[in-house]
């Protein structure tokens, strides 16, 4: 008889049952696939972003899906007690950009290698290549189909699968049915962290396919002109429409309004947002003043990227060898209204499997914050990316993949002790 068996091998998998096994707890890790941690070493652009150094508070912000959620479990393993626990291992980190930790090596490799050797010296026991039919739930123990080999009888269970983003790394959605079985609520899944598709005429016609915007204000707004949310970052325009940090950021709340039965989105690009309108305004003004022999579009360079430049003068109206003594004060206005605010719509998102995240999952009312204890079964656990927790691409969601694997697998290693 298994104490632990944890079905995933991503990163809450692989913390869960390092954490189990470190009680003392007799482990099984069961996974698909042929290697454990897959999504671990392709995060970050294969550097493994495995933490966010920001205080716990700020963390939990950037996990605007169910975040506040993790409370519980933060205040028995947070993000500094996974840099702890790295280095522990022997992977030192260093912080970039935003509080972004990744190994000194800038080899995700290592943090997935490290994970491994600890399975090791813990003595779990490891099945890859192994596919999970059903789980049998009983009154005192559950059994654990497999496909082509003898039923695992174990004491606790911790669904570990991921949910149905970034399929290649094995995440299909295996788990879902399993939680289903056991009474859970699967919330309707969604992608997050998603590029965007939009049907304008500029976006087909590829006008700014490959130009990159730096430190913009994009923000979204309903069908009632209501803005829902800004975030400012870095954008790309792309053949199909928008991508980069700040699109991935904004990608769900704009999900979130198709799935409200919303056709179009509005979206709005501030290429300035730390300077107001009159700010811009006055500085563009000078500028036209002090050379009023040469050409708007010459003055007016390093404003912005020249192919956007050259998309707002057409946009309105302005010729590229228009001398600036010639430019009107309307013109002038209208153009910087729109390196303000440029407004176009958006159609829909590219699909779940496309997406860096999954929203939606096991409803975490049904879930004990403080253990990941399921509230409808004995002895089962989840974490990960199977809840409906998600957070921002930048160490929130591999957090709180870590942080709720830790907190099951300590927990599933008591009750099955007890």
């Amino acid at each position: 008889m298994i104490d632990v068996t944890i079905i995933g091998g991503g990163p809450a998998g692989l913390m869960a049952a390092i954490a189990a096994a470190e009680q003392g707890a007799k482990t099984m890790l069961i996974d698909k696939g042929n290697k454990l941690g897959k999504k671990l070493a392709i995060s970050g652009g294969g550097r493994c972003n495995v933490t966010n150094r920001l205080p716990a508070d700020e963390v939990i912000k950037h996990i605007p899906g169910n975040g506040r959620f993790l409370y519980s479990a933060f205040s028995i393993f947070d993000n500094y007690d996974i840099i702890d626990f790295f280095e522990g291992l022997g992977v030192p980190l260093k912080e970039e950009d935003h509080g972004r930790m990744f190994p000194v090596s800038d080899k995700a490799s290592d943090v997935v290698n490290a994970l491994l050797n600890r399975l090791d010296e813990l003595q779990v026991i490891v099945k890859k290549n192994t596919v999970v039919q059903a789980i049998d739930y009983r009154e005192d123990s559950h059994q654990v189909i497999l496909e082509g080999e003898p039923n695992i009888a174990t004491k606790t269970i911790i669904i570990a699968a991921g949910g149905k983003a970034v399929p290649h790394t094995g995440s299909t959605g295996d788990a879902f049915p399993w939680a289903k079985k056991a009474g859970h609520t699967i919330t309707e899944l969604y992608p997050t962290e998603v590029p965007i598709i939009s049907n304008e005429a500029f976006i087909r016609q590829k006008t700014l396919q490959g130009t990159a915007l730096r430190d913009i204000a994009l923000s979204v707004y309903d069908n009632k002109g209501k803005k829902i949310i800004t975030h400012q970052m870095d954008m790309l325009f792309t053949h199909f429409g928008v991508s980069g940090p700040a699109v991935l950021r904004c990608s769900q709340f704009i999900v979130k309004l198709f799935m409200q039965g919303q056709e179009q989105v509005e979206l709005q690009i501030d290429t300035h947002p730390n300077e107001s309108f009159d700010q811009l305004f006055t500085n563009v003004a000078r500028l036209i003043e002090e050379n009023p022999k040469k050409s708007f579009k010459n003055v007016a360079k390093g404003i912005v990227p020249e192919r956007y430049l050259d998309f707002l003068l057409d946009r309105n109206d302005i010729s590229q060898t228009l001398k600036c003594a010639n430019i009107s004060r309307e013109k002038l206005e209208s153009f910087i209204k729109d390196l303000k605010g440029f407004s176009f719509h958006v159609h829909e998102s590219l699909p779940l499997k496309k997406a860096f995240v999954t929203g939606g999952g096991v409803s975490i009312k049904e879930v004990v914050p403080n253990t990941m204890q399921s509230k409808l079964m004995h002895g089962l656990y989840f974490c990960g990316e199977v809840l409906d927790i998600h957070g921002y691409t930048g160490g929130y969601n591999i957090t709180s993949a870590l942080v709720t694997g830790r907190v099951s697998g300590m927990h599933a290693a008591w009750e099955s002790q007890s």
